[in-house]
């Protein structure tokens, strides 16, 4: 139980901050009084850091679905564990996102659109505007290097008392590329509570930020797993 709390405070504090940040503050807000992609980007990253210290001696901070599931496939996670890290993080991210709304319906002249509350997706409409196939690239490919950062930090050649940091800025490195195709997801729970309050186009599009981290994450696990943690 103590896991499953730490995971669900955790992702909601990365759903709650970052897409709070964006819907608040605005992506298109940069303005004197908006924080803009760069802002929306360290917002993510930072609470990514942050967590990493509070949480990351009880869980290992996941707060991503996606590296709960490369980590189980990696070997460093057994099953039922996974299950109740997952089973936190999407807890999580639904509050935060329930937060979001009420806290937004407060906002003067407040409609929910197709993409609500920091929503991710792809399309005509959103964004950038770039179709199916560069989002899921994005994020696949985007996962990947996130993955193997997290590997790589946590490991034997690794500095475990700076992995926090250089994780959190990877994340903020993978926003400043992606927001303008996906919003950013690399995190099924991150894009999971948003689309659950969003409804529309935000809930359609869910599958492809659920399968594309995914994907991204078990390859960097077999990678990883495959040609570094090997004797040769």
């Amino acid at each position: 139980m103590k896991k499953l709390l730490a995971e669900l405070i955790g992702t909601f504090s990365l759903v709650f901050f970052g897409c709070g940040a964006a819907v608040v503050s605005g992506v298109s807000a940069a303005g004197p009084d908006g924080i803009g992609l760069l802002g929306i980007s360290f917002a993510f990253g930072l609470t990514v850091v942050a967590m990493a210290y509070a949480i990351g001696g009880i869980t290992g901070c996941h707060i991503n679905p996606a590296i709960t599931i490369s980590m189980l496939v990696a070997g460093k996670i057994k099953t039922g564990e996974a299950i109740n890290y997952i089973i936190g993080q999407l807890i999580g991210a639904t509050l935060a996102a329930g937060v979001l709304y009420v806290i937004q319906k407060g906002a003067p002249g407040f409609e929910m659109g197709e993409w609500a509350l920091g929503s991710n997706g792809w399309g005509e409409g959103y964004l950038g505007g770039y179709n199916m196939t560069s989002a899921f690239l994005a994020e696949a490919v985007l996962t990947f290097l996130f993955l193997f950062v997290i590997f790589a930090t946590t490991s034997k050649w690794g500095n475990s008392t700076m992995a926090g940091l250089a994780i959190g800025l990877t994340l903020v490195l993978i926003h400043l590329v992606a927001i303008p195709i996906t919003g950013t997801s690399v995190n099924p729970a991150r894009s999971f509570g948003p689309a659950i309050f969003a409804q529309g186009k935000a809930l359609t599009q869910l599958w492809l930020f659920i399968a594309a981290p995914i994907a991204g994450g078990v390859l960097a696990a077999l990678v990883w797993k495959g040609l570094f943690e090997t004797k040769e």
